[in-house]
Formats: C-alpha cells, structure tokens, sequence
C-alpha cells in the first residue's frame, strides 16, 4: 500500500468535503427546520449519490464504461437548477413569517429527504469534478484496482458521514437554533450562488461542444 499517496487522498477529501457547498447548506436547512433525524436521512442520500459517482469513475477507469461529457453537462445543469429551487425555498423560508414549531415540522415530513440529499449530492459540482477528474490520480494506493477502489470509497463515505454528522450537530446548537432565521438566509444565499454558478459552467460546456 502507498501510505503517502492514501495520506495525501486522505487530505484532499477532507479540505474538499469540510470545505461549505450546496450539501452542507441542505444539512444544515433541514437539521435547524425538520431537526437531525431528517438532517441523517437527507445526509444518507447526499452519502450514497458520492458512492455512486464513485462507482461511476471506477467503472471509466476500468473501460467499463465511456464517458458521455454532454450528458454529465446535462445532468450537471438539471441539478443545478433544482439547487436553485432549493435555495430560494430556503429564502422564502427564512423571510416568510414564522410558524409554529410543530406545524413547520408535518411541513417538513412531507418531503423525502433522501431523495433531495441523492438529488443535491449527484449534482454537486466540486464532487463531479473530484470523481471524474482527481479520484482516478490516487487509485495506485494498492497494487489491485478493485481494492483501490473499495478503499477509497470507504475512506470518503466514512470522512463524508462524520463531517456531515457534525454540521447537522452544530445546526441543532442553542446559538444556530436562535439565529436560525439568518442561518436560513445565509444558506438559502449559498445554495443560490453554487447553483448560479453550476448552471452557468454546465451551459458554457454545453455550448461549447455544439460549436
């Protein structure tokens, strides 16, 4: 095993995952407006588009599998667009006037949460880009592909769930709770700029392969 090129991946995925983007702006929205249960459930999903991309550069690197840009680009912009539905679901929520506590929760369970972490982290931006462009550099850790590939995957779903974990924990804290109104708003703001700027890279890529 390459133990400096694993500490090396072990690195990147943690500044990348730490690092605040549209999934953890969901986590942190669904922890402070439907509470950690959902926030869990909306991180397995976020967790399990990751593994998924995971698999799909696995399977590009095997030959398995060819990749078509112009439907990453698609794929890349409808995901955006629903980011943007998000983020100004968030903003409407935190300008709306507030609700009872209880009445806002039923609100919530009516949404899979699940399917809109699935939905976010198979469209987020910075982990297309690391799946299909920088995972491939440390699949070398180990001599074999598939357990290269095992490894890294359980490496990331492990950092992944622990750093989620902790943002959802953080939003249930006495200070996000009181200011969760501007938390919202904040949130709100970033998922709109992540997808503003997804939208506009995925159709500038998009554009460009017509031409």
């Amino acid at each position: 095993m390459n133990l400096s090129l694993l500490l090396l991946y072990l690195l990147s995925i943690s500044l990348l995952i730490v690092t605040p983007g549209p999934v953890v702006a969901l986590l942190v929205n669904t922890s402070l407006g439907a509470g950690s249960g959902r926030a869990l459930l909306t991180m397995l999903g976020t967790n399990g588009a990751s593994l998924v991309l995971a698999l799909l550069a696995a399977l590009i690197l095997s030959g398995g599998l060819s990749l078509n840009l112009q439907l990453v680009n698609l794929v890349s912009l409808g995901g955006c667009l629903f980011i943007g539905y998000l983020g100004i679901k968030s903003l409407q929520e935190a300008l709306s006037t507030p609700i009872d506590d209880k009445v806002q929760a039923l609100n919530s369970e009516r949404h899979n949460g699940f399917v809109n972490g699935f939905l976010v982290g198979i469209s987020n931006p910075k982990e297309i880009i690391f799946f299909v462009s920088f995972f491939p550099q440390f699949i070398q850790v180990t001599p074999s592909f598939s357990h290269s590939v095992a490894l890294l995957a359980v490496l990331w779903a492990v950092i992944d769930l622990s750093v989620m974990t902790f943002y959802i924990l953080l939003a249930r804290q006495e200070f996000a709770i009181r200011h969760k109104a501007r938390i919202t708003f904040a949130s709100g703001i970033l998922l709109l700029m992540m997808a503003i700027f997804g939208v506009l890279y995925a159709a500038r890529a998009i554009l460009a392969s017509l031409n």
